[in-house]
């Protein structure tokens, strides 16, 4: 008997389904960030942790997997170990996430992508446009599912201001405004710590560091909700505290499809903010505000009219599209983890369909792809362009 993952008769209006069981899920990169996204992943009940890569030294690997609870035969020391093996097993891995340091995204991603398993990447996807073209490229042949971590653009209010904007609930869009600002770089000493050295590093973190970093996600927010591309911009790069090899602050002017101007801003050296994530989109009719360290509440104005504060929970006028995303009633919050999940439980649903051969409304899903991911490369490289030719414009 074939399995199937899904339900026969799948309501794609209704709520996300259970799976027929949990999807095995690989590690590939033992770091912070695969630890919040092996919770997140875990929180859906559709995901279980099966296999690793955790270090390229292989004893280390297994001590590094005992701490995950995997067995030792599928703790690896490298990913190309790891996809042809876990390729090979009945019970091998569904899919993988790849949180390695920025330089490792391409060859482990097309490793995973060729032995037949889907694949989610950390951001940004590669640190080259030809290499980021080329995950396109054989995501197309292969059929795989193949997810970006822009897990900003998985909270469920933010899945509520795309829907109003899609609807012209602030009419033509005139400018859009996008901002990432931390602090955690203010120290003067911070380039010595382990977890930084790499992120100042060209050859691992790439040509950028906080625009690669946290400069792609408001990127790519800004567009997802705005549903429109970005196609030029005018950067300048600056070290704000301490000499680096690589910026630390980034102001951009930029525009989008039709022209429509705006402004994107990021720094690590701004005491006093941490998950410093700002958006606001305005229009002919209103606008849309919100701010990661407030993300269950959407500001809503339209002209003339008093404020409105959409909150994250079930009902009162939520869509039902971003309602599915939601675990608890209004006033228990929800944060950066359950966004997380979000995106996992959207990956889980898109590897159940593939694998069923299930094809799903284009509205059903909308977790950032490879494609959305080759873009935050092309926003890279048009930065690091523009800042190199003084701040000229440079098309996307």
């Amino acid at each position: 008997m074939v399995e199937r993952l899904l339900p026969e008769n799948l309501n794609f209006d209704g709520p996300f389904p259970r799976l027929s069981r949990r999807l095995r899920l690989g590690v590939v990169g033992g770091g912070r960030i695969s630890v919040t996204q092996a919770t997140a992943a875990r929180m859906t009940d559709r995901w279980e942790v099966a296999a690793g890569a955790l270090s390229s030294d292989a004893d280390r690997s297994k001590v590094r997997g005992a701490e995950w609870f995997l067995p030792a035969d599928r703790c690896y020391a490298s990913f190309d170990e790891m996809a042809m093996a876990e390729a090979a097993r009945p019970d091998g891995v569904d899919a993988v996430m790849i949180t390695t340091p920025n330089h490792v995204h391409f060859d482990a991603a097309k490793a995973f992508l060729e032995a037949g398993i889907d694949v989610l990447c950390d951001k940004p996807l590669t640190i080259q446009v030809a290499e980021a073209k080329g995950l396109e490229e054989i995501t197309a042949r292969t059929g795989q599912v193949f997810a970006v971590g822009y897990a900003m653009s998985c909270f469920p209010v933010i899945r509520q201001a795309k829907q109003i904007v899609a609807e012209e609930g602030i009419g033509k869009i005139n400018q859009i405004h996008v901002e990432f600002m931390q602090d955690w770089m203010t120290p003067e000493d911070v380039a010595e710590a382990p977890h930084v050295k790499w992120r100042l590093n060209p050859k691992i973190s790439g040509p950028t560091s906080c625009v690669g970093d946290i400069g792609t996600h408001a990127a790519h927010l800004a567009s997802f909700v705005s549903g429109l591309p970005m196609t030029d911009l005018r950067a300048e790069f600056h070290v704000c505290g301490a000499p680096k090899s690589l910026e630390d602050t980034v102001f951009m002017f930029t525009r989008y499809r039709n022209e429509v101007p705006g402004t994107l801003m990021a720094t690590r050296l701004a005491p006093g903010n941490r998950g410093g994530l700002r958006l606001r989109i305005f229009g002919s009719e209103g606008g849309l505000e919100w701010d990661l360290e407030n993300s269950e509440q959407l500001k809503f104005n339209r002209f003339g009219e008093p404020d409105r504060i959409i909150s994250r929970g079930h009902g009162h006028g939520i869509d039902p599209r971003a309602e599915r995303l939601i675990r608890t009633a209004r006033g228990f919050p929800e944060g950066i983890i359950e966004a997380w999940a979000n995106l996992y439980t959207e990956f889980a649903m898109a590897v159940a369909a593939r694998r069923d051969g299930v094809t799903a409304p284009s509205d059903w899903l909308a977790y950032p792809s490879v494609s959305q991911g080759a873009d935050g490369v092309r926003f890279i490289d048009a930065s690091v362009q523009s800042h190199q030719s003084g701040g000229d414009w440079v098309t996307i």
